[in-house]
């Protein structure tokens, strides 16, 4: 399918990139995942990274976080210190160390070099803003699934990132667990944080997003501000899925 847009430029407008990349390829097994990847990433907005099943969106995330190295091309950070410190990620399954709730903030808080009261402070900040502070002392992985994803993003945001990746925080919580998760994204957000999130919730992408990075099999299909991609798509791949008749790509 012939679908890639001839725009290459950003959808982030005139605002400063935090993050950029160019010619990114990623492959695993000799099969390619992601192929030929140009963004900018600019900072303080929300870019909702939508497509297909199997699309590449959550390899996307992963090497752009550093989790997985690019195949050829290059990720190049322009925040304000190291890249991963200065980055957080938020899995689809949230990832529970062996600790209390507490024990999780205070852990990831330590690995960033708080120390003492103060990182005591930073995580019953923490707790009370993601709703756990009655939770604090129960072991983090007898939670439910909404309280450990609403712990997973508190623990990434008490570490102050200036760049937020999460990969479909919400698929599988039921309302009143993704309205408070979009509640601690938005207040972040607010405070000047950049957020990046894979989605396939239309709703969700219109309460949420400023621009849309549109995947089709590994590749940018569209890209430009929400209004406009999910309004009146341009490619093929976008209308395709958004009129729901392209429900997967290559697996990944």
């Amino acid at each position: 399918m012939r679908d890639l847009v001839s725009d290459t430029m950003p959808a982030t407008g005139c605002a400063a990139p935090i993050l950029t990349a160019r010619g990114l390829r990623h492959a695993a097994g000799g099969r390619p995942i992601l192929d030929s990847i140009d963004l900018a990433l600019a900072a303080g907005r929300r870019t909702l990274i939508m497509g297909a099943n199997g699309a590449g969106k959550s390899v996307l995330l992963r090497v752009l976080h550093g989790l997985l190295p690019p195949s050829a091309g290059e990720v190049a950070w322009h925040g304000g210190g190291p890249m991963r410190r200065a980055q957080a990620m938020v899995f689809q399954r949230p990832v529970m160390l062996r600790r209390s709730v507490l024990g999780n903030l205070r852990f990831a808080l330590g690995v960033h070099g708080w120390r003492g009261r103060a990182r005591d402070a930073k995580a019953a900040e923490a707790l009370e803003m993601a709703r756990l502070a009655g939770l604090a002392h129960q072991p983090a992985r007898l939670l439910s699934g909404g309280e450990q994803q609403r712990l997973a993003v508190a623990r990434a945001l008490a570490c102050e990132p200036e760049l937020l990746f999460l990969d479909e925080p919400t698929s599988s919580l039921d309302p009143a667990s993704t309205q408070m998760i979009e509640d601690l994204v938005s207040a972040a957000h607010a405070r000047g944080v950049t957020i990046v999130m894979v989605t396939h919730d239309l709703g969700q992408a219109r309460r949420m997003g400023d621009d849309v990075i549109f995947l089709h099999d590994g590749r940018i299909a569209e890209r430009g501000p929400r209004e406009r991609v999910l309004g009146a798509p341009r490619s093929e791949a976008a209308r395709a899925w958004l009129e729901g008749r392209l429900y997967t790509g290559s697996p990944t």
